[in-house]
């Protein structure tokens, strides 16, 4: 039976747009950190960022390589431009490591090693196989699946590795449209790059000024963050070999020195989550989806 210990710990791409130096500077501090086992970077949400942290890749990738940390780039999670396939097919080609987020990704990289990001929908076991016999060594599940499904997909095809976001604002959908520019009273077009004020994303309340989603550019995130801690051991029972640590504004490398922490049974943990909630208090945080509720909900241990 797998231990939590046997989690490895990851680093998913930076959802936000955050300014190329910051960004960089972001994932130089991942690289010293001894709790983080892989990252995998790059621009998933809009291609119209792209250029900000583009300069700095190399370089990023050489880093956290040197550090011996197992690094992917990811593809776009929605390709609707020529330039986005374009991009999306030179990624194939020139990226040691890829994941996949979208269709088009999955079909340049056939044949080839290459990871399985969260925005390629897999719900059941006969798609992870195909997926696996096409190339696919690691899935990360998409964010609504319960721990049943996850039993089941694992069970049907056990012979790739499993990730799951484990911290952080969920995405849940992405369109090709971009609500935080209108929000701001710009288009699309001439988006001035608002979602940049946001660096954890614009919240949005219902009517009745109940928390309900997160904005950022043209994806809808949860307003809450799913936070897994108290089902490691369950996770590990499960099959699942990755924890995903998806970048809020905060101090990431902390919140992984607590998921190892609590990973290793150095801490318990409800000790993890209040230790949580010094690092990262800005959002409620939830575990619903695992449990088969409501993905907002939180099941206490």
């Amino acid at each position: 039976m797998p231990e939590p210990s046997a989690l490895k710990i990851t680093i998913g791409p930076v959802p936000y747009l955050w300014s190329g130096e910051k960004w960089r500077d972001f994932y130089y501090r991942i690289a010293e950190s001894g709790h983080v086992d892989a990252v995998t970077l790059g621009e998933v949400v809009c291609s119209k960022r792209d250029h900000f942290t583009r300069p700095f890749l190399p370089q990023v990738v050489e880093r956290l390589t040197q550090a011996g940390k197992a690094v992917a780039v990811a593809s776009l999670s929605l390709v609707t431009l020529e330039r986005e396939a374009v991009q999306t097919r030179r990624l194939a080609t020139e990226a040691g490591l890829a994941e996949a987020n979208d269709l088009s990704a999955l079909r340049a990289l056939a044949g080839k090693p290459h990871l399985v990001g969260p925005f390629v929908n897999v719900y059941n076991g006969a798609t992870a196989r195909l997926l696996a016999k096409r190339g696919a060594t690691r899935i990360c599940f998409g964010p609504e699946l319960s721990a049943t499904s996850i039993a089941s997909i694992i069970a049907g095809a056990p012979e790739i590795e499993y990730e799951i976001i484990a911290f952080g604002r969920l995405p849940l959908a992405i369109s090709a449209r971009c609500a935080h520019a209108r929000a701001k009273g710009h288009t699309k077009d001439n988006c001035q790059f608002v979602c940049g004020e946001d660096p954890d994303g614009l919240d949005v309340d219902t009517l009745d000024g109940q928390p309900f989603l997160t904005v950022n550019g043209v994806q809808t995130m949860s307003r809450h963050c799913q936070v897994l801690l108290n089902d490691l051991s369950a996770l590990a029972r499960l099959g699942v070999t990755h924890l995903r640590l998806s970048p809020q504004h905060c101090d990431m490398v902390a919140v992984a020195e607590i998921y190892a922490a609590v990973r290793d049974g150095h801490v318990t943990p409800e000790e993890g989550i209040a230790m949580l909630n010094t690092v990262y208090p800005d959002a409620p945080y939830s575990n619903g989806f695992l449990h088969g509720l409501a993905g907002m909900e939180w099941i206490a241990a």
